[in-house]
């Protein structure tokens, strides 16, 4: 029998301690807007400016938003990936305090966004993209999909039909309100507002594999067309080399690191769901792309594919996610795993219980955020558990779930 990886283990137990002594509530990259000094100041509260201290708080490596009256929030998509981590870990045995799914599974529910007729989520910040402002808690595709996944799985491990039945009301939102369809070549998911024209390829493959999801666990097929739909699109986007941009327009023709593993984990979990072959191909130009060239030999997972700085903890939890799913592609990809996790335990962890945001050549950026670094690094270590065989080996205490009221 093969133990759980004591550091892994600690660190994980560590990290939720903090989470849970902060109410899962914390600082966001992109969280300025939340200032207070825009009411006091409302000439402020235009498109340069909101970009500005947007960007100028993200770049700053001391944390200045005590200052500027932007408080620490629940962010809905962060508590859906503590619900995720938090499933993991009770598998695990690793969850000694009982009733923390359920606890997450209610606070996802009052996150809500308001006055919608569907169960969809948005972020707990207003942000301002190049061409337009998103509301505080307007309903996002990304953050609904993050949620709705997490909801099926706590129904998975629950039973519980009110995690289906809010996951199922999500997929109608993304289907009825953001699927989009241009002549017969062209289907994308709107993004990031009902109203936006960009084609997004993450958001495409995250809507797909979630809406397959619900397909296969609801019964529900008319989900599957336009799954298929904005699948097929994006992969045939795929560039010769295997990568894909982020999106379509001339400004969105970078290839990042997180975003590429969105792309190759929604796949499989889309393929996993229908039960079909067609996106191998992609899968694996897509996988051997992303293993040749976003890490270096010594751990160092690179944010872009051209460039390694700068390292990004979001960069670091979703390598320890890719590379552990598709150890079945490249074995020695969960050996680089846990070489990622050491690399960051040296460079990124506080002993205070927490990851740091980013590390340059010289200098760190050492505000913890919550759902930025704190909720992907505790899935991406409970992911890395399971993963590395403590689960199918059988170790740990299994917790018997209760079923939450419906």
């Amino acid at each position: 029998m093969t133990a759980l990886p004591s550091l892994e283990k600690t660190t994980a137990l560590a990290l939720l301690n903090y989470c849970r002594s902060n109410d899962w509530a914390g600082y966001d990259p992109y969280d300025a807007l939340n200032s207070r000094l825009f009411e006091w100041l409302p000439f402020l509260n235009s498109k340069l400016p909101r970009l500005c201290l947007t960007q100028a708080l993200k770049r700053s490596p001391i944390n200045l938003r005590r200052w500027l009256w932007i408080p620490k929030t629940q962010n809905p998509k962060a508590l859906g990936l503590f619900l995720e981590a938090f499933i993991q870990l009770s598998k695990l045995g690793l969850l000694e305090e009982s009733g923390l799914v359920e606890m997450m599974v209610a606070k996802i529910a009052s996150a809500r966004s308001p006055d919608q007729r569907y169960w969809c989520w948005g972020y707990s910040f207003a942000w301002q993209t190049r061409t337009l402002i998103v509301p505080r808690a307007a309903p996002s595709l990304v953050c609904t999909v993050f949620v709705g996944n997490a909801l099926l799985s706590a129904y998975e491990y629950l039973k519980d039909d009110n995690c289906l039945r809010m996951a199922v009301s999500a997929a109608e939102y993304i289907r009825n309100e953001l699927f989009c369809r241009e002549g017969e070549s062209v289907a994308c998911l709107r993004y990031p507002t009902p109203h936006s024209t960009s084609r997004i390829h993450n958001a495409n493959f995250l809507g797909a594999a979630f809406l397959s999801r619900v397909a296969l666990l609801a019964g529900e097929e008319k989900f599957l067309e336009p799954a298929l739909r904005v699948a097929r699109y994006s992969a045939a986007r795929q560039q010769e080399d295997g990568s894909w941009p982020y999106g379509e327009l001339p400004s969105q023709r970078w290839i990042d690191n997180f975003h590429t593993g969105y792309n190759l984990c929604a796949l499989r979990a889309l393929g996993s769901s229908l039960k079909t072959n067609e996106f191998e191909p992609s899968i694996r130009r897509g996988y051997d792309f992303y293993a040749d060239h976003f890490f270096r030999k010594d751990g160092i997972p690179a944010y872009f594919h051209d460039r390694t700085y700068p390292v990004d903890a979001h960069c670091v939890a979703q390598s320890i996610i890719t590379l552990s799913v598709f150890r079945d592609l490249r074995p020695e990809g969960l050996d680089l795993a846990h070489r990622v996790f050491g690399w960051a335990m040296d460079r990124m962890w506080d002993s205070k219980g927490f990851f740091y945001y980013r590390v340059y050549p010289g200098w760190r950026i050492k505000t913890s955020y919550m759902r930025w670094v704190q909720a992907w690094m505790l899935l991406a270590i409970s992911t890395l558990l399971t993963e590395s065989g403590g689960l199918a080996n059988g170790v740990g205490r299994q917790r018997t779930p209760q079923t939450a009221n419906a």
